[in-house]
């Protein structure tokens, strides 16, 4: 039987709630992160997120009080939790969502973002020695929960009947936000509980009973009941895109796709970069030990037209840096022995590298405003270039059918322009502006209040965008399981800041304040190769690598913020992120 990999256990970097000062936490988890003291104030998720699938967990109640408001379930990361999971007014932000079973006679709550809503479902309290039993079916908004061998009111999980959600015995699905599910516990009372979790890894929930002999619908995990066919959380059953997995394939899993290399300049002799592993298609270069812009060549317009992700200059070739580059190579770039740009003598460097189609372009008329597209569907990232018309919302075919954009950076390459960004997470009213570090700002006539699609998307009439006659080149990615991840985050002002799930160990992470000003800020792991990373560099600027501002951990699932800067952790501030994958999680150690 193949192997079931890691399991899930609570994430003792991600306990929510009002209270984030680590030390008044210290001592609820233990035996492996899979035992919880459920104390008041405090909640706790699994350190595996869900977006779809089918998934099951079990809970054993090992020390149970009556007056304990302990409730079970799932919650996504920007619900208020705030030692209630659910239980009468959430307050949840506009996205939040959480949803599990109270204890007090088995009752389901949950609260999406637009209110509460507390449902009877199932009967009897839970005692010392029961096992409470989760089920999720994400992709269709459904949740069951069970008491020992008996599923609430009846419900049937392997036929999607019964479910928890409705009043009067009318179960209804419930619509799922777009953001990540984890596995939750938490209590609104004063009253303590000790429970033991098990996602597959022990049914005998560390020698507390009799173990089962149940497997999950794959055949994976070790439970006490039957799952159904739903899943156990196991990195076996993460999802994966196969296009990046190097379990299916050769040449195109995560490091065949981006890359980082850092390297030692020295202008005029020329040299070779060597250990990338693959043919980049852009090359994001930095100077790190002193002042200098940031570099921006690609294969589409030619490899020394450079554009600067700090300046508004119009893309240039001159100024000796016209023969910059000799080639991009099946390993790296090679520079030539004349123009200096991104080799200057005795600097160092580091590059940002994507592949996309190995130089190939293609003409696309599929939109308003007819593109030449160098895409890379596999990994979701596109070169497009086009030459404006001056209309408003216009449309323009980016060729990713793989998935519709997620980050979108636009640049006028015959004016001094500013850059003009797209994010997921500010939707399609609002931009940011890459070469500062002003906020988001809300206007149609960058976007047309368009969201991007499989085929499209759309620019307004700003000149940054779209004046008559004037050529642009854009720059779009979306998200890849287990490769990259566009999301959005709520900092909490503490040092113990807000973990990211994104389901892999983030190569290159970038986040970005939108509701204040806050800097394009940029972590890798190859300028920094152990935790906490403190070596940032800035997208708008062209200063020096510094360590002072900025803190984060990679980890094996996720980026922790290690930092109360305003700029990265404000409390309530909005936060933007992007991060491309070193290793999936699915194939990662848990750390």
């Amino acid at each position: 039987m193949a192997s079931s990999g890691n399991f899930c256990t609570l994430n003792p970097l991600a306990e929510l709630g009002t209270s984030n000062d680590a030390s008044t936490r210290a001592g609820s988890m233990s035996d492996g992160n899979l035992k919880y003291v459920n104390l008041t104030g405090n909640t706790a998720v699994g350190n595996f997120g869900v977006t779809s699938g089918k998934w099951y967990y079990e809970v054993y109640v090992s020390s149970f009080n009556s007056d304990n408001g302990m409730i079970i379930g799932w919650a996504n990361d920007l619900y208020n939790l705030d030692a209630e999971l659910g239980y009468n007014s959430p307050g949840s932000p506009t996205g939040g969502q959480a949803f599990g079973l109270y204890s007090q006679n088995q009752t389901l709550l949950y609260g999406p973002s637009d209110g509460s809503t507390n449902s009877s479902y199932g009967s009897g309290t839970p005692t010392n020695g029961d096992i409470i039993r989760i089920w999720l079916d994400a992709d269709n908004g459904r949740f069951w929960g069970g008491l020992n061998g008996t599923i609430h009111s009846s419900g049937d999980p392997s036929a999607g009947t019964g479910h928890g959600f409705g009043t009067g015995g009318s179960p209804h699905n419930v619509a799922m936000t777009a953001r990540t599910l984890y596995p939750a516990i938490g209590n609104w009372s004063v009253a303590d509980a000790t429970v033991i979790f098990n996602f597959g890894q022990d049914s005998s929930f560390q020698g507390a009973i009799t173990a089962g002999t149940e497997t999950d619908g794959n055949g994976f995990g070790n439970f006490k009941y039957s799952t159904d066919g739903f899943l156990a959380l196991c990195t076996a059953n993460l999802p994966i895109s196969e296009d990046i997995d190097p379990a299916e394939t050769d040449d195109d899993y995560s490091a065949k796709q981006f890359g980082v290399v850092t390297y030692t300049g020295n202008s005029p002799t020329g040299q070779a970069i060597t250990g990338l592993g693959f043919k980049p298609d852009l090359v994001w270069a930095k100077m790190l030990n002193s002042s200098q812009s940031n570099f921006l060549s690609d294969t589409t317009r030619g490899i020394n037209k450079f554009l600067f992700s700090d300046i508004t200059n119009a893309e240039g070739s001159t100024g000796g840096y016209a023969t910059v580059y000799s080639s991009f190579d099946s390993d790296g770039f090679t520079f030539s022995t004349s123009g200096s740009g991104p080799n200057d003598n005795s600097r160092t460097y580091a590059a940002h590298c994507w592949r996309a189609n190995g130089g190939v372009t293609a003409s696309n008329t599929s939109g308003d405003i007819n593109s030449t597209t160098q895409a890379n569907t596999k990994s979701g990232f596109s070169i497009v270039t086009y030459t404006g018309n001056g209309s408003v919302a216009q449309s323009i075919g980016h060729g990713l059918s793989s998935g519709a954009p997620e980050f979108i950076i636009v640049k006028n390459r015959s004016q001094a322009d500013a850059w003009a960004v797209y994010h997921v997470g500010t939707g399609n009213a609002a931009h940011l502006i890459l070469d500062t570090n002003a906020a988001q700002t809300t206007s149609s006539a960058y976007w047309g209040s368009f969201t991007p699609t499989t085929t499209l998307f759309k620019v307004g009439s700003d000149h940054k965008l779209n004046a008559s006659g004037e050529n642009y080149v854009a720059y779009l990615w979306h998200g890849v399981e287990g490769y990259s991840k566009f999301g959005t985050y709520k900092g909490n002002g503490n040092a113990d800041g807000p973990f990211l799930y994104t389901g892999f160990r983030p190569r290159l992470f970038v986040q970005k304040r939108i509701d204040s000003t806050g800097d394009w800020r940029v972590w890798d792991s190859e300028r920094h190769t152990f935790n906490p990373n403190d070596a940032i560099i800035r997208w708008e600027t062209s200063g020096a690598e510094d360590t002072a501002n900025g803190v984060v951990d990679f980890l094996s699932n996720g980026v922790k913020i290690r930092m109360t800067y305003a700029d990265m952790n404000a409390n309530n501030g909005t936060f933007v992120y992007m991060a491309w994958a070193d290793v999936p999680f699915k194939y990662n150690n848990s750390f």
